[in-house]
C-alpha cells in the first residue's frame, strides 16, 4: 500500500517537472509572438499618424484622367480612366440596365461609394445629352419660346446707340424699336408726318406734344420728298388741314387770290403779318404753284 502512494507520488512529480519544462521552453515563444503582435499594431498606430500607411505589397497606381462624358453612354473602360473602382462601375451598368437614366448632374452623386471630393471632381465634366431629358422639357421650351416671341411684339427689342430709324419709312413695329419710343408716340409720329406731308427736319419732331428729346438721336431723314399742296387750287378749308396753316393764314391766301390772282411766290404774302420769315421758310418745302 505504501509502495503504491510512492509510485503514485513519484508519478505526480515527473508529470510537474514535464509541465514545468514544457511551459519553460514554449513560455518565451508566445512571448515573442505576443511582443511581435503588440510591435507591429503600435507600428502601423505609427504610421497611420504619421500619414505612411503600412504597404504588405506593390500595386500599380491608376492613371486618372478627367475628360467630358455622359454617364448614360460612357463605357466601363471610360468610368475606369475617370478614376471610379470597378464596382462603382458595375452598379452604374446595373442601374442602366434597370432603365436608370441620369436626366441631371446630381443624379451621378448618388453612386454608391462616390466621395464629395471624386464628384466636385467629375462635375465639370459632366454632358448628359438632352436626348435623356423628359418629353415635357419640349413644351416648356416651346412655351417659353412663343411666350418670348409674344413678349417680343409687345415690348420690342430697341436699338443700340449707334444705329438709326429712316423717319419717313418706318412703320409703328419699328419706330417702338427706338428707345423712348412706345405705342402712343410711334401712332403720333406717323400721324404727324401724314398731316405734314413728310418730315423734312428730325426737328419737326419738338412739334409732337412731349416728344422725348433723347430719342431724336436714333432717326434720320433720307431722300425727302415732301407731299406738296398747289396753294393756287386749295380751298381755305384745305389749307387749313396742314399743321403750319391757321384759319387767318388761310383766309390771307384765299384773299390775295381773289384780288391778284394767282400766287408765284410765298414772299407775295408777306404784307401779312401771318406770314413771317420764319413761317414762309417752314412752309416753303410744302407749297407748289
Amino acid at each position: 500500500m505504501i509502495r503504491n502512494d510512492r509510485k503514485i507520488a513519484i508519478a505526480l512529480l515527473l508529470l510537474a517537472v514535464a509541465f514545468a519544462a514544457f511551459f519553460w521552453k514554449f513560455g518565451d515563444y508566445e512571448a515573442d509572438a505576443s511582443q511581435m503582435a503588440a510591435d507591429s499594431i503600435f507600428s502601423q498606430k505609427k504610421n497611420y499618424h504619421t500619414n505612411r500607411p503600412v504597404r504588405y505589397y506593390a500595386t500599380e497606381s491608376q492613371h486618372v484622367e478627367r475628360f467630358p462624358f455622359d454617364p448614360n453612354t460612357a463605357d466601363s473602360t471610360q468610368l475606369l480612366r475617370l478614376g471610379l473602382q470597378p464596382w462603382q462601375v458595375r452598379n452604374i451598368y446595373k442601374y442602366r440596365a434597370k432603365g436608370g437614366i441620369y436626366r441631371q448632374k446630381e443624379d451621378f452623386a448618388r453612386i454608391y461609394g462616390l466621395t464629395v471630393k471624386q464628384y466636385r471632381e467629375l462635375e465639370p465634366y459632366i454632358r448628359i445629352s438632352d436626348d435623356y431629358l423628359p418629353a415635357s422639357t419640349l413644351v416648356g421650351k416651346r412655351q417659353s419660346t412663343e411666350r418670348m416671341e409674344r413678349d417680343t411684339l409687345r415690348y420690342p427689342v430697341k436699338i443700340k446707340a449707334d444705329q438709326h430709324v429712316v423717319l419717313n419709312t418706318s412703320d409703328t413695329s419699328q419706330l417702338k424699336k427706338v428707345p423712348g419710343i412706345g405705342s402712343y408716340y410711334a401712332s403720333q409720329i406717323i400721324r404727324y408726318g401724314q398731316r405734314l406731308g413728310g418730315y423734312v427736319s428730325i426737328d419737326q419732331l419738338d412739334e409732337i406734344e412731349d416728344f422725348p428729346q433723347e430719342s431724336k438721336q436714333y432717326f434720320v431723314i433720307a431722300n425727302a420728298h415732301p407731299k406738296r399742296m398747289n396753294i393756287n387750287r386749295l380751298t381755305l378749308q384745305q389749307l387749313r388741314r396742314h399743321p403750319y396753316i391757321n384759319f387767318y393764314m388761310a383766309k390771307a391766301i384765299t384773299d390775295y387770290r381773289r384780288l391778284h390772282g394767282d400766287i408765284k411766290s410765298l414772299n407775295e404774302l408777306r404784307l401779312s403779318k401771318d406770314f413771317t420769315d420764319e413761317v414762309i421758310q417752314r412752309l416753303e418745302p410744302y407749297i407748289e404753284y
